[in-house]
């Protein structure tokens, strides 16, 4: 008897391989639970499968990091934003206690001379002194950006310093305790006017030519009196730390500590000497020179 050859060979149907598959996995969970046994294949598989779940993740990490990307760029410049717009404000404030004084003393306000425009531009230090007898400081900003020999250094607190030299994207400026270097000053309190002079150490000014009996007591607030037209008046300079009197000499021995200083910000305002204001930090009339401008 003939019989048809078989070209396809039918093997068990679909239900007797999902019951088997069943009754395999129900084994092999009992088997785990109680004898733990595929716990090393478990983790050899999920080793194995380790790179590809990274590959998986990648897209999405790489939306993260482009996010986070975007969102540290906006938050630097709102920072940087917030910090000039600090620093100009509290320039705003530093004349606030020196004019209230000094208007007591105004009597013709009607024959006051016009405002004076200033000119102030915004630079970074680059570098500071590590060497204690090196006074200098370098600053971003060059003859190109519109720096000049002479010009002062100040920030939020107060006078920092003054530029000696200037590169073209560059300059150095020395600070106000540089042996030599000298500001003519006045104190805060009575209005009293002397020369405060650098002693080549670490925030510390002298001041001369004091007399014995002079009205100037620890504690007092000296700013700059604006004589000379270089430094403009009543921008802070030091507090008064110490008085000693002899009268063995005809002059105190007075002791200042400066108020500003390089260790706190790295932003500064260069101001030019060329025009004493009368109000230093009048935003009508400071014309403020950053990055943005200078591409204009």
């Amino acid at each position: 008897m003939e019989t048809t050859p078989q070209f396809f060979k039918h093997g068990p149907s679909l239900l007797v391989r999902l019951v088997f598959f069943i009754q395999l996995s129900l084994i092999l969970m009992v088997v785990d639970t109680h004898f733990k046994y595929l716990y090393e294949v478990r983790q050899t598989i999920a080793v194995a499968l380790y790179p590809i779940q990274n590959l998986a993740h990648l897209p999405t990490a790489i939306s993260n990091l482009a996010n986070d990307f975007f969102i540290a760029q906006d938050l630097a410049d709102e920072n940087a934003r917030f910090k000039q717009q600090h620093l100009i404000d509290s320039g705003k404030l530093q004349q606030f206690s020196a004019l209230t004084i000094e208007n007591k003393h105004l009597r013709k306000l009607l024959e006051a001379t016009p405002k004076n425009k200033i000119k102030a531009i915004l630079a970074e230090i680059r570098s500071v002194p590590r060497d204690p007898f090196n006074l200098t400081v370098i600053l971003d900003k060059g003859f190109q950006n519109g720096a000049q020999n002479g010009q002062v250094i100040v920030d939020h607190l107060g006078v920092i310093g003054q530029i000696t030299h200037t590169y073209p994207w560059s300059s150095e400026a020395k600070l106000i305790t540089d042996k030599g270097h000298s500001i003519p000053v006045q104190i805060l309190r009575n209005g009293l006017r002397s020369v405060a002079s650098g002693t080549g150490k670490y925030k510390t000014l002298e001041l001369n030519y004091m007399a014995n009996n002079v009205d100037i007591q620890e504690g007092d607030q000296i700013v700059t009196s604006g004589i000379g037209d270089v430094y403009p008046s009543g921008l802070p300079v030091a507090l008064v730390s110490k008085v000693k009197r002899d009268i063995s000499s005809a002059f105190a021995y007075i002791i200042c500590t400066t108020i500003a200083g390089v260790d706190r910000n790295k932003q500064v305002l260069i101001l030019s000497p060329q025009l004493p204001p009368e109000n230093l930090m009048d935003s009508a009339n400071i014309y403020l020179e950053d990055k943005g401008s200078e591409k204009k």
